[in-house]
């Protein structure tokens, strides 16, 4: 049996109506149940877009000694975080912190031991902004709320893993960001997510360089010379190659020779990772004590309140979600000394 729990994410976006799809595909409460942070209002109307096939209870939250009351219900428990207004296909001071309580609420009920992982909804950074909350997205947030200083963000498909050195970073700022102990870091984190979360056995890493052609000796760039290659020659009883010319490496379809692909900066593995699995992608947060998951893709205010969106991200975050579960069960310990 596990315990997930769901955040509601932007809730002017598609957010709340991929939660309600994933939990109307995925309900079975002899295999899991199931709490869903989000404003009572804001549930009730995605509900009525939406041919509902599970039952539910809406509760206000309840914290005994600062854990969340869970009674352990059959039923899926919508946690009301409160009224929040809503307006469908836009960023707004109520959706960004909407998105931001439930985040941290869902957050406490995992930290606390009473679910077993999170499923995070997408959220807006314009949203967050507007909401004074000083974090570039949920990765950064939850890495401050459980204090974990090395974290990655992953993302995971059948036919691709790939991990970002820097993430929400602007170019101009990433070279200087980019250095030996940094990507040594990412390297060791990436590798340990791959044996232990995800049960490769002697698993393989890719490392790309941040220059074209991988600063090709130096002429085009010295990060290469100067922080990746060090970095990668620096670690001991880990497999891990390059740095190779990205273009290249994807070209000649060279990832398939690899368990996962590090990349420098965001746009430089997610552009493949998205035309690879644009509807299967996960958003994975390695590195942290608890388990969390995203859908990988944005809050689709374009869409919103048409009850079209596709839920399939959100479905496969949950079946990442409950794979890396049972490895951690088997390995009780991987939460705290691997990293």
């Amino acid at each position: 049996m596990k315990t997930l729990v769901f955040t509601c994410g932007d809730i002017n976006g598609i957010s709340p109506e991929v939660c309600v799809k994933t939990i109307n595909q995925i309900y079975n409460p002899e295999e899991r149940k199931i709490i869903f942070f989000c404003p009572a209002n804001i549930f009730e109307n995605t509900a009525d877009l939406e041919h509902l096939s599970f039952r539910w209870q809406v509760v206000k939250e309840k914290f005994v000694n600062d854990q969340f009351a869970y009674d352990g219900s059959e039923l899926v428990t919508v946690v009301d975080i409160g009224k929040f207004q809503q307006n469908i296909g836009k960023p707004t001071i109520h959706s960004g912190n909407a998105a931001f309580v439930a985040l941290k609420k869902g957050y406490k009920t995992v930290a606390s031991g009473k679910a077993d992982a999170m499923v995070t909804a997408p959220v807006s950074k314009t949203a967050l902004k507007l909401a004074n909350i000083k974090y570039p997205g949920q990765t950064e947030l939850l890495a401050k709320l459980s204090k974990s200083k090395k974290f990655l963000m992953v993302f995971l498909s059948d036919d691709f893993i790939c991990g970002l050195t820097t993430i929400h970073e602007p170019l101009k700022k990433v070279s200087k960001l980019i250095t030996k102990e940094k990507v040594k870091s990412s390297i060791r984190i990436l590798y340990n997510t791959l044996q232990n979360d995800l049960r490769i056995e002697s698993p393989k890493v890719a490392v790309l360089g941040l220059n074209p052609h991988a600063g090709e000796n130096g002429n085009i760039g010295r990060e290469e010379i100067n922080a990746i290659l060090p970095a990668i020659k620096s670690l001991k009883n880990i497999f891990a190659e390059g740095p190779f010319p990205p273009d290249a490496f994807f070209g000649n379809k060279k990832f398939k020779g690899y368990d996962a692909v590090l990349g420098m900066y965001h746009d430089q593995v997610l552009i493949p990772f998205k035309m690879m699995n644009f509807e299967r992608g996960v958003n994975y947060t390695a590195g942290l004590p608890l388990i969390r998951t995203s859908p990988d893709h944005g809050t689709g205010y374009d869409i919103a309140g048409k009850g079209i969106a596709n839920s399939q991200s959100m479905v496969e975050a949950v079946k990442w979600v409950e794979r890396i579960i049972l490895n951690r069960r088997k390995n009780k310990d991987v939460g705290k000394n691997i990293f």
